[in-house]
C-alpha cells in the first residue's frame, strides 16, 4: 500500500464518525444514514484518483455526501416518501423527560426545514465547517450560505414557538 493511499484511508477512518453524523441529520434515520455514508465512502474510493495528498478530506468527504445525497433526493422525486424516523440521536441526555422532550422538538423542527437551509446548518452548527467551507462543499457562493442560514435559524425559531404556543408580537 503506498503512503497517500494509508494517509486516505487513515484520514477517512478519522472521519467516519463526523460523516455518520452529519448522514444522520440529513435523512433522518440510522438507517439510511449508514447507506449515504457507505454510498459516499464507496463514491470517494472509486474517485480516489481525484483526491489530492494534503488537500481538506473533510471538505472533499462532505461535498461527495452532499452530491450523493442530492441524488438520491433527486432520484427518489417521483416516489412515495415515507416518514422520517422520530430517535432521538445517540447523544448523552441527562436523565430528564423534559430534556428528552427538547432534543425532540429540535429535532423535528430541523427535519422541517428545507433541505437547503438544513445542509447549511447543519454543516455551520454541527460540524463546526466556516462559511467558505460550507460553500465549498455545498458548490455555492458564500453570500448563499450566510442567507440560507439565517433564514434557517428565523424558520427554526418561528417552527420552535410555534410549537410552544409562543405568540409574540414584535414592536419596532
Amino acid at each position: 500500500m503506498n503512503a497517500q493511499l494509508r494517509e486516505f484511508t487513515a484520514r477517512v477512518d478519522e472521519l467516519i464518525p463526523r460523516l455518520r453524523r452529519y448522514a444522520r441529520a440529513l435523512t433522518g434515520g440510522r438507517d439510511a444514514a449508514d447507506d449515504l455514508v457507505q454510498d459516499t465512502l464507496e463514491r470517494a474510493w472509486t474517485k480516489l484518483h481525484l483526491w489530492r495528498s494534503g488537500s481538506d478530506l473533510r471538505a472533499w468527504l462532505f461535498t461527495i455526501m452532499h452530491n450523493v445525497h442530492v441524488n438520491q433526493l433527486r432520484s427518489r422525486a417521483g416516489a412515495a416518501m415515507l416518514p422520517l424516523d422520530d430517535d432521538v440521536p445517540d447523544a448523552p441526555v441527562r436523565a430528564t423527560q423534559s430534556d428528552l422532550l427538547e432534543v425532540r422538538d429540535v429535532q423535528t423542527a430541523v427535519n422541517r426545514l428545507p433541505v437547503e437551509q438544513r445542509e447549511v446548518l447543519l454543516l455551520v452548527a454541527l460540524e463546526h465547517m466556516s462559511y467558505q467551507e460550507t460553500a465549498t462543499t455545498l458548490g455555492i457562493p458564500i453570500g448563499t450560505v450566510m442567507s440560507r442560514l439565517a433564514r434557517a435559524r428565523e424558520r427554526l425559531r418561528s417552527i420552535l414557538d410555534a410549537s410552544a404556543g409562543v405568540n409574540l408580537k414584535i414592536v419596532k
